[in-house]
């Protein structure tokens, strides 16, 4: 049983070498810790910190995570007589309780046609994944950028989340989807959405790409393209976790304009094999990749090939500001010798078919996992302000803070609308549908996410202050936003590029005689 005091007897020990403190219930002993506090004892010993119940000076400086801390906890020494505390993490796997900070069709309250109990088991799955099991590997390598461990890419397989990222289809036949939770003949694009919303948890960045991000882009040209036996086998092999894929298309010399693409592809004299001379840049996954799903150039148009690691491949690290864990790379093919059965498509004229081809799903995920981030800075932001005091009243008495937050509510339930609205048509409509009519509602959507996001990041910043500039301490999760959200904007296509697409797309659809 721990120690009991009364208020009076904390209040005793208010000096330099015998100085106590209260927070949230549970009393502290600080008298050796003081000269070793990183802002000085100094800050300790203020009349209102020292033999008192410091909660929210405490709160208004440190996240919760530091009274966890082995280091920090073994200081207390007690509770306070008839009091409890009343500040706790949320446990692994449950809602967040702030306004806003989880979609409404999550919150009790709210009712959607969208969404039954086996996606709310399924986002409860997810999410106790994500917290118990990914969420310090994130951590931990988001900083040291060593590629996830074979142990995190074994438990991805066994939950089939390999699987699961590459939507509903046959390919789920036979498989247990997240201990059970859902059946694969259930399984459909708004279990996709919740994964990709609830991947995205993790405060992150390059890690989140690092696990998610290769694999996502560069498989569906597989499943949808590649030659039996060679599909059969990458598919094993990949969704098992036994290898790693990676989307090989950007080059210095091409990026949205993926048609001058300079990476050429010549057949052998005796036409068994072509041999692919060329380069790649910015390629997700790249560094620890396996297979590279490769955009080419030949005498007749444009192919894409299956390009094994080995002889004639090099890949080096790219330096970005999302960090090393997502192996962004440089990659090298020097008169690399591909077999002719790994071509991607029908023929070798074909490959810009198969490029675009996934554009729309693969930017479908990215705004998915755009609002999942979103949504998750939105919770930060709203508990900052509710604890931070200025002026003696909560940051969020001002009115210029509840015009940011404001802001930041209405962009992100707009997008999780727009979002769960074109999910629903994809649920609805087959590939060739989705061609022709989400094509251009994906871009814009994409377009509007990332956008937001960019305003979300910058309003969150100056809500955190200098915290907000800082890689550790409160506002470390808003500076690391802020220095990442460009990604997003850039990959799967510039905003201006996809607003371009989705006016041209809108265009191609105008009643020929429409007037004024």
């Amino acid at each position: 049983m721990p120690n009991v005091y009364a208020r009076a007897e904390v209040a005793k020990h208010a000096a330099l070498g015998d100085l106590w403190v209260v927070i949230d219930a549970k009393v502290y002993d600080l008298s050796k810790f003081a000269a070793l506090h990183p802002g000085g004892q100094s800050v300790l010993l203020d009349p209102e910190i020292a033999g008192q119940d410091a909660t929210e000076a405490f709160f208004g400086l440190h996240r919760l995570q530091v009274l966890r801390h082995p280091q920090y906890a073994r200081l207390q020494i007690g509770v306070l007589a008839g009091e409890s505390e009343k500040i706790k993490p949320r446990a692994a796997g449950s809602l967040s309780e702030v306004p806003y900070a989880e979609p409404t069709w999550l919150t009790p309250v709210y009712h959607s046609p969208y969404f039954k109990e086996h996606h709310r088991a399924f986002q409860r799955g997810v999410r106790t994944f994500v917290d118990e099991f990914l969420f310090e590997d994130a951590q931990k390598l988001q900083k040291n950028g060593q590629k996830p461990s074979q142990k995190v890419w074994d438990e991805l397989a066994r939950l089939n989340i390999h699987a699961m990222r590459l939507g509903p289809g046959p390919h789920l036949r036979g498989r247990t989807l997240m201990n059970d939770t859902v059946k694969p003949e259930e399984f459909d694009c708004f279990h996709e959405l919740i994964m990709s919303q609830e991947m995205s948890r993790l405060h992150a960045r390059g890690y989140h790409d690092g696990v998610a991000g290769g694999n996502a882009i560069g498989l569906p040209a597989i499943k949808n393209f590649a030659k039996s036996p060679v599909r059969e086998r990458i598919l094993t092999e990949v969704l098992d976790g036994k290898k790693i894929i990676c989307l090989a298309i950007s080059e210095a010399f091409s990026g949205s304009d993926v048609a001058r693409t300079k990476t050429f592809a010549t057949k052998s004299a005796d036409g068994r094999h072509w041999i692919v001379t060329g380069t790649k840049k910015w390629i997700t996954n790249g560094n620890f990749a396996d297979y590279f799903i490769t955009a080419c150039r030949t005498d007749t148009g444009m192919v894409v090939l299956l390009i094994e690691r080995g002889e004639g491949v090099e890949t080096r690290h790219i330096n970005t500001a999302y960090g090393p864990a997502s192996g962004t790379a440089f990659v090298t093919f020097d008169n690399v010798q591909v077999p002719v059965e790994h071509i991607i498509g029908p023929d070798d004229g074909s490959g810009l078919i198969v490029i675009l081809s996934n554009f729309n799903h693969e930017r479908w995920f990215m705004c998915c996992s755009s609002l999942g981030a979103q949504r998750l800075i939105l919770d930060e932001c709203l508990k900052w302000v509710s604890q931070r005091k200025v002026f003696g009243k909560p940051l969020h008495a001002q009115p210029v803070i509840r015009a940011k937050l404001a802001n930041m509510i209405t962009r992100v339930e707009s997008a999780q609308a727009w979002l769960e609205s074109i999910t629903f048509q994809m649920n609805n409509m087959n590939y060739k549908e989705q061609s022709t009519h989400l094509a251009g509602q994906v871009a814009l959507l994409k377009r509007y996410c990332t956008h937001t996001a960019q305003k979300t990041a910058r309003d969150a910043q100056q809500l955190f202050g200098g915290r907000g500039l800082t890689k550790t301490g409160m506002g470390r999760f808003i500076e690391h936003y802020h220095t990442t959200i460009g990604f997003d904007s850039i990959l799967g296509g510039t905003e201006d590029i996809l607003g371009d697409l989705g006016v041209r797309q809108a265009m191609k659809q105008m009643p020929k005689y429409a007037r004024l």
